[in-house]
């Protein structure tokens, strides 16, 4: 049975026409079917069990917001007693100790935890080209890539394998694979969302965001992650609008288009689309203005010099010693330590190790890192002042459509250049999402981003409602 959103299955629930040990057992089945996708790391066969308990909660009265909603996670959030691998040979049989709070929120509002979704390795990639656990296929084209890091919760969302799924965004990994697969995807404002139980991968960058096909349940899983958490010093004590009811509301935006953004090496495909969209929010009253983003160009440069010297310092506990692989080959603690990190960690976590260590060392530190932190300053001003003309900034997501598995692989600076339109808004702290606009004359799908100042989410959600 199909269902548009959360409240129209929950209502199905409530009147009968649906069983949800049955919704999760086809579900549990369509993952089998679709294993091909390579989606899931892990998948809980609990899952019908827990079904049952909620569907008599829903009856009686006593679910939570959330109930009987089926969620996948990312193999980089803890899940209790849970495998909590990143995609890496180096936490091959880690099983978690306690819960992240982001997922905790989703349970205890009676969400359903139906597995852990394969990603880029400690979520470093574009592509989910990345992974211990192998390449992960786009649905709709299963020659291309899903986008990564987060690929296989965008796949599990596009392929009905779930109802909503929980990536992160470190750059552009929740935002880039829901382009790609054709769904929303949505990066909060840094602090909205605790990161405790999110393993590390750039501290001042990462954030848990929903993938889902209705903006309704993005709105509605995002008020209930949200909010202040003591274990998170990153989080911040202000209000959670209730975003699913205050969504409804409408007004006309000020939106804003960045020269920057649709300069050289925008597919025109992808610009045509975007400019249709363009042209009906303007004959719907909404505003359009041209704005400048100056220092846009210098996004991607600064953005792999913080987050590689973030990681280099956050991978650092990975050594063998405590938990996760450790080498077996003899000799003493500093070979251990070598042997484990060299054959527990993937080429692209080696590779941005080594440049996070090389911009961190002591003759490099003023030329890299803090000259970066200055640029990093910089481009938040950029939005600050284009926040004082706009309500928010209309860009693309991607440059290109999913491009072919193996296409990039050979070459780190053009993977590199598929987060050109997304890494600013980490950099600058501020939210945005991707929203589906249609598909390019391949079939394969197109997404427009849109950005909005800090805990300004409910007009991106206004703005992807209306579009």
């Amino acid at each position: 049975m199909t269902y548009k959103n959360h409240a129209e299955k929950l209502a199905l629930i409530r009147d009968g026409k649906l069983s949800l040990k049955e919704n999760v057992s086809v579900f549990l089945q369509r993952i089998d079917q679709n294993k091909n996708l390579n989606a899931f790391n892990f998948v809980f066969e609990d899952s019908p069990a827990q079904a049952e308990l909620i569907e008599t909660k829903i009856k009686n009265g006593s679910a939570g917001k959330l109930a009987g909603m089926v969620v996948a996670v990312k193999d980089v959030l803890a899940l209790k007693d849970k495998p909590l691998t990143c995609s890496s040979n180096i936490l091959k049989d880690f099983n978690s100790l306690y819960t992240a709070t982001a997922v905790q929120k989703l349970i205890d509002e009676d969400a359903i935890i139906i597995g852990k979704t394969n990603c880029d390795e400690f979520a470093m990639g574009s592509s989910n080209e990345n992974s211990a656990f192998g390449v992960v296929l786009n649905p709709i084209n299963h020659s291309r890539v899903p986008g990564g890091s987060s690929g296989g919760s965008a796949v599990a969302v596009a392929a009905n394998l779930c109802d909503v799924s929980l990536g992160t965004d470190t750059g552009g990994s929740i935002r880039q694979p829901a382009s790609f697969c054709g769904i929303y995807g949505l990066k909060p404002t840094y602090g909205r969302v605790s990161r405790y139980g999110l393993t590390a991968f750039a501290s001042s960058f990462d954030t848990i965001g929903p993938f889902a096909k209705s903006i309704d349940d993005i709105s509605l899983v995002l008020s209930v992650m949200s909010g202040h958490d003591e274990k998170d010093s990153t989080s911040q004590d202000i209000d959670v609008p209730d975003f699913s009811t205050e969504l409804k509301q409408t007004k006309k935006f000020k939106i804003g288009l960045p020269k920057e953004y649709f300069a050289e090496g925008l597919n025109d495909e992808i610009k045509d689309l975007i400019m249709v969209q363009v042209g009906k929010l303007q004959s719907q009253g909404h505003e359009i203005i041209e704005i400048d983003l100056p220092h846009t160009e210098y996004s991607i440069a600064t953005y792999y010099i913080l987050t590689t010297a973030e990681a280099s310092s956050n991978l650092a506990r990975f050594d063998g010693a405590r938990y996760g692989y450790r080498s077996t080959i003899s000799g003493d603690l500093q070979s251990m330590y070598t042997n484990s990190r060299s054959d527990g960690f993937g080429a692209e976590v080696k590779r941005r190790i080594m440049l996070g260590t090389y911009v961190l060392s002591a003759g490099y530190y003023d030329a890299y890192y803090r000259k970066a932190q200055k640029v990093r300053r910089l481009l938040k001003q950029d939005f600050d002042k284009a926040f004082e003309k706009v309500d928010v900034i209309l860009t693309p997501t991607s440059p290109f459509a999913a491009f072919k598995i193996g296409e990039k692989s050979d070459d780190p600076l053009q993977m590199y250049l598929s987060d050109i339109y997304t890494t600013s808004a980490n950099l600058a702290g501020i939210p945005g999402i991707n929203v589906p606009i249609g598909n390019n004359k391949e079939g394969l799908p197109i997404g427009m981003q849109l950005m909005a100042d800090q805990f300004e989410e409910l007009k991106l959600l206004r703005l992807g409602r209306i579009i």
